[in-house]
């Protein structure tokens, strides 16, 4: 195993990793803008209002998108394991 292929499968690990998070963190983004905006239309400065939608929001993306995140990961692995009898050599 040389230093280059560690450095191919950590950097292609971390394109997985940062492809699974990305519906997650753009759905709290959304919703984290739409309330800041509704607090700002309507001066309502409740700083425990963001949390229970974000969370919410968070959870149902979490749960739309475990079959592709589950499919990513799987294939992820799968091509490590078929990497292995390669990197022992």
């Amino acid at each position: 195993m040389t230093p280059d292929s560690v450095i191919q499968i950590g950097s292609e690990a971390l394109k997985v990793v940062l492809m699974i998070s990305l519906p997650m963190l753009g759905v709290a983004l959304v919703v984290g803008i739409a309330i800041s905006l509704f607090q700002a239309v309507t001066q309502i400065q409740e700083m425990t209002l963001t949390f229970v939608p974000k969370i919410i929001a968070v959870f149902v993306a979490m749960i739309l998108a475990a079959p592709w995140m589950s499919d990513q990961m799987i294939s992820f692995t799968r091509e490590l394991f078929s990497m292995i009898p390669t990197l022992t050599r």
